[in-house]
């Protein structure tokens, strides 16, 4: 099955900001962090189809996953 995964901020650096990924049945959004090589400790914000979306929630093709490091500013 197919999900889209859109990055943000810094995890975009040596990657597409968007990619679409082909995931076996029973992938969770923690096992998308991996295929990255994004430590799930630095991750802010993670959303799946536009809502909060938990690092163990299993994934359905076309799912939309977006991933946000902590931001600052000021």
């Amino acid at each position: 099955m197919r999900v889209e995964v859109r990055l943000f901020a810094h995890f975009r650096q040596g990657r597409k900001k968007a990619q679409i990924m082909d995931v076996e049945e029973g992938t969770i959004i923690s096992d998308v962090l991996k295929a990255l090589n994004i430590d799930e400790d630095e991750v802010a914000i993670m959303l799946l189809n536009g809502r909060d979306g938990p690092a163990d929630r299993e994934l359905k093709d076309g799912d939309v996953v977006s991933i946000f490091p902590p931001i600052g500013g000021g």
